[in-house]
């Protein structure tokens, strides 16, 4: 058995200058992932932080673990590529909304939906954080930015409400600030086999500033945090006095004494069918009310990876082993004039 109290933090931390502006939600992301690795116990060199273009890219470098900082939007190829060819290893995708949504938007769906097993943070800030401020793919209509200054006319992807419809079977969320929800939620990825997207709402407070106050404020945060609790009525509130229910229209928010507990909704992660997931998804847009925040879907499929290697087997048992040089001999070519 590992014993998990081998390492502490300092052992994932790397002599490369942390370099994010002061106060960014990156520092705690980072806090939360190398705490939960020490406490988790497992050898550094079983893991692989695979990270694109963005702020939130720069993770390999203070991760002291193997990794790669690839090219705008690659990520989830790259560490497709890293989690076929070893197995035994836990391969992590660091992106940000425009990162992976944008450029990458095509390799993140096909990542999802092929249920390769790699882990995939998403940092959401709703800008373009590098680059200095233009709008991003999840920022709100109307938004004012320098490639903006009239307000962007585009409306904004839903990034949990996209990973469903993926197909991914592993679908959470979770906040910069809450520390210890983060590190549930990291865990629950973590132990998943198959992909796995968490959307992680991460302040920028020098281009987006409290773009999540709501979520985070003390006086706001008690009364729009929706936590997704599996076997648990999804209810919210001081005192859990408002809920959701689910009906032909989709997810909406009562008064649980105006409809009685019995008619809130009881939340299951492992439904087969998306529906009742996505629809929770749609609850808020932002976030531009409350909010749910935890796994939305968890189903059990069969990774790529391991349907790979059985194949593999397969494919030895009946033909024995390959021959790569008889492949590349084999005629598969033409001459043309």
């Amino acid at each position: 058995m590992t014993d998990t109290a081998r390492f502490e933090r300092a052992d994932f931390q790397t002599d490369q200058e942390v370099r994010w502006c002061p106060g960014c939600g990156d520092y705690t992301i980072l806090a939360t992932v190398q705490n939960y690795l020490a406490a988790l116990g497992a050898d550094r060199e079983k893991h692989v932080f695979i990270s694109g273009i963005g702020c939130s890219s720069r993770f390999p470098y203070y991760m002291n673990t193997y990794g790669m900082h690839s090219i705008h939007g690659r990520a989830p190829a790259v560490a497709s590529g890293v989690a076929a060819a070893n197995p035994d290893l836990t391969v992590w995708v660091v992106t940000g909304d425009g990162d992976a949504l944008s450029i990458g938007g095509n390799h993140l769906i096909h990542a999802l939906r092929r249920n390769i097993n790699i882990k995939i943070l998403m940092f959401n800030n709703q800008i373009y954080g590098l680059t200095k401020g233009q709008y991003s793919p999840t920022s709100e209509v109307g938004k004012r930015t320098k490639s903006s200054p009239f307000g962007s006319l585009d409306y904004p992807f839903n990034p949990v409400s996209l990973a469903l419809g993926a197909e991914a079977t592993f679908v959470a969320r979770t906040i910069d600030m809450d520390r210890k929800h983060s590190a549930e939620i990291i865990d629950a990825a973590y132990r998943h086999e198959g992909a796995a997207f968490v959307e992680i709402y991460q302040n920028c407070n020098v281009f987006n500033d409290k773009a999540f106050a709501i979520l985070t404020g003390r006086e706001e945060r008690e009364d729009n945090r929706i936590y997704l609790e599996h076997g648990k009525p999804i209810v919210f509130g001081k005192n859990g006095e408002h809920g959701v229910v689910i009906g032909p229209t989709g997810a909406r928010i009562v008064d649980v004494a105006s409809v009685g507990i019995d008619a809130v909704q009881v939340h299951d992660a492992t439904q087969a069918e998306p529906e009742v997931a996505f629809a929770l998804s749609r609850l808020a847009h932002g976030p531009s009310g409350p909010t749910p925040i935890g796994v939305f879907r968890a189903v059990v499929r069969p990774s790529y990876n391991r349907l790979m290697q059985e194949q593999l087997a397969e494919a030895q048992a009946q033909k024995g082993p390959g021959d790569l040089k008889a492949l590349l001999r084999s005629g598969g070519s033409w001459t043309t004039n």
